[in-house]
């Protein structure tokens, strides 16, 4: 059985290998001239491969049961028993993050490039696939390889070439309109896990400075998304997880009733608390109050925004005044003016919706034979190796299913 899958990132890797293992004989397309370019800059640099929290809830997707059934098929422990045949060990953070023991995706990649050759996988790297087409006896694959056009016929084909996020790195969304051609729906593509542009205001000066805290996405009154987790502050607004988690649901354009909400206090509101009723009648200055949990931008920047001197005791600060600094702690306002693009993006949304795919196989309802995996689905989760781990899954299915004589 000839089987084409397009895309040498995460998902196409397994899928290759889960298909050729299988028996199918597989050729696979990759449009750089190497694989796994896109592989090289996830986790910083370290390939933050899954995590322990792998479910379907944290995950933006028109139907978590589709999901669930993805997951439940091919899991964390499915995943690490599938990287170590491939000879990728790990090993797990203290909040569940899961990398290679090398710490460097280049080592992941040239593991899954030794895989793909010994297990007899057809490489055909630089190499743009231009169209699919049905044909009578499968699907004919479109190829420009040395400035030469190409046509190759396959019985099965598995599109993982990715979404529009770093196209640096190869991946434009060149195949969407392809997709649509062949009569898939294809929703609105849009950067995910961006860095978002906001107006600082008065937190200017908090530039370089990086906190942990809790996020929440406003438009008007109403709350649409909230996280926590880590932010730094740039020269055009936020970036880090704890705002790039949030990044996708931010409309394009914003307008002017989106906002950020910046809770400095969600990890520490107990210890600040008690810290504070311990010396709110004494002569406690608030800086050192702040000093004890912000470093010293942030002690500026915040005595500032409510008016109080910041060598000033507590038990000369009024209620008043004392709340103002509170509830600015707790929710501070930003105006959105966007996201940075794909080129700043580590994935991008949209694309093909889950419900025309099946979750036992990642074979499309219109075609018997095409499967999808990866970013090409309307899938996102957030940072943390979630992403990733659903490339995987979805190739491992897709590989395994798109080799059997009915899938």
């Amino acid at each position: 059985m000839e089987i084409a899958v397009i895309g040498g990132g995460a998902s196409g890797l397994m899928a290759a290998l889960h298909a050729a293992w299988e028996g199918a004989s597989v050729t696979l397309f990759e449009r750089n001239t190497s694989l796994g370019r896109k592989l090289l800059v996830t986790g910083s640099g370290r390939c933050n491969l899954t995590n322990d929290e792998v479910a379907s809830n944290p995950y933006t997707c028109g139907d978590p049961a589709w999901l669930k059934a993805v997951l439940d098929q091919f899991g964390v422990p499915e995943l690490l028993e599938t990287l170590k045949k491939i000879g990728i060990p790990t090993y797990k953070t203290w909040d569940g993050w899961y990398y290679p023991l090398s710490n460097s995706a280049h080592s992941v990649v040239d593991a899954m490039t030794h895989a793909v050759q010994a297990a007899g996988i057809k490489i055909q790297t630089a190499s743009h696939v231009v169209d699919i087409a049905l044909a009578s006896d499968g699907f004919r694959v479109s190829f420009i390889f040395n400035n030469n056009s190409h046509l190759r016929n396959f019985e099965k084909i598995i599109v993982s070439a990715g979404g529009k996020a770093y196209p640096t790195l190869g991946t434009k969304g060149d195949l969407y309109p392809i997709i649509a051609k062949l009569g898939h729906t294809i929703n609105p593509i849009k950067p995910a896990l961006a860095p978002v542009l906001a107006d600082l205001g008065d937190l200017k000066q908090l530039q370089g400075v990086r906190l942990d805290f809790g996020t929440a996405l406003f438009q008007g009154s109403e709350q649409i998304a909230s996280t926590a987790g880590n932010m730094i502050f740039t020269d055009w607004g936020l970036n880090g997880p704890a705002v790039m988690d949030l990044s996708h649901h931010i409309p394009d354009p914003p307008g002017d009733s989106i906002a950020l909400s910046l809770n400095l206090l969600h990890f520490v509101e107990d210890e600040f608390n008690a810290l504070l009723s311990q010396n709110r009648q004494k002569q406690f200055p608030v800086s050192l109050l702040l000093s004890a949990f912000f470093p010293p931008k942030v002690v500026k920047a915040y005595t500032y925004l409510a008016s109080i001197p910041e060598d000033k005791p507590l038990n000369e600060i009024s209620d008043q005044s004392l709340n103002k600094l509170i509830n600015k702690l707790k929710d501070t306002r930003l105006k959105v003016k966007g996201v940075r693009g794909y080129k700043y993006c580590q994935a991008s949304t949209g694309g093909v919706p889950v419900d025309e795919v099946s979750s036992n196989s990642l074979e499309s309802h219109m075609h018997k034979g095409m499967h999808f995996t990866g970013e090409i689905l309307d899938v996102v989760g957030p940072c943390g190796g979630y992403n990733l781990h659903f490339a995987f899954a979805s190739g491992a299915i897709a590989g395994r299913s798109v080799s059997k004589t009915e899938s």
